[in-house]
């Protein structure tokens, strides 16, 4: 199974995950290896997630990256 086909899969699942605003396709920049993108609206750590909202590290045996589209320039959050 490819990266499109693994996203394809499990695309309406992390959709449904806290904070998870898109999921796609991309490569990895340091290893070259094709993985599935998870874009969070802002990354909390795995301690802080219900164990049910925690975004796995592969699927389908392709590895997942978790990307932040936090505001650089906003303040943090209370």
């Amino acid at each position: 199974m490819d990266a499109r086909q693994a996203r394809h899969l499990h695309e309406e699942r992390l959709m449904a995950l806290a904070h998870v605003s898109g999921v796609g396709t991309g490569r990895d920049e340091e290893s070259g290896e094709d993985v599935i993108v998870v874009f969070v609206t802002r990354k909390v750590p795995r301690d802080g997630l219900r164990p049910e909202d925690t975004i796995p590290d592969t699927l389908e045996g392709i590895p997942v990256r978790v990307l932040s589209m936090d505001d650089p320039e906003a303040p943090p959050e209370p």
